[in-house]
């Protein structure tokens, strides 16, 4: 019988900590201040205030990403232009001296026949 009651005295026990537990929740929920209470307008204030700076942190970090990658765009962009006038300076400057060559040789051409008219008329 000794065993019987100290289960009973344990279900009453749990049970008692249980009912406790739960006014303890309910008294807490009803000591929470009211939504219009100057506290909770000041805390509420506060997170709009980290909200918007955290916007504009994020807005700023956005620009500064779209800035920087216009940048590299840009950059990107001139070294095309770079490489493309140099291509095309060393493609004149290849078509000037072939053309130096063709010179050079249609003028030793014509001093070989030249030399070879004199020859004949001798």
């Amino acid at each position: 019988m000794y065993v019987g009651q100290f289960k009973a005295n344990q279900l009453v026990d749990r049970l008692e900590a249980a009912a406790k537990a739960r006014q303890a929740t309910v008294a807490r929920f009803r000591a929470r201040p009211s939504a219009d209470d100057p506290i909770v307008l000041a805390r509420q204030s506060a997170r709009r205030a980290v909200i918007q700076a955290r916007e504009v942190r994020v807005n700023e970090r956005g620009m500064a990403r779209l800035a920087a990658e216009a940048q590299r765009e840009a950059e990107a962009l001139a070294a095309q232009e770079r490489e493309a006038a140099e291509a095309a300076r060393q493609a004149a400057e290849k078509l000037e001296r072939q053309a130096a060559l063709a010179a050079e040789q249609k003028a030793a051409r014509d001093a070989r026949f030249a030399a070879r008219k004199a020859r004949a008329r001798r």
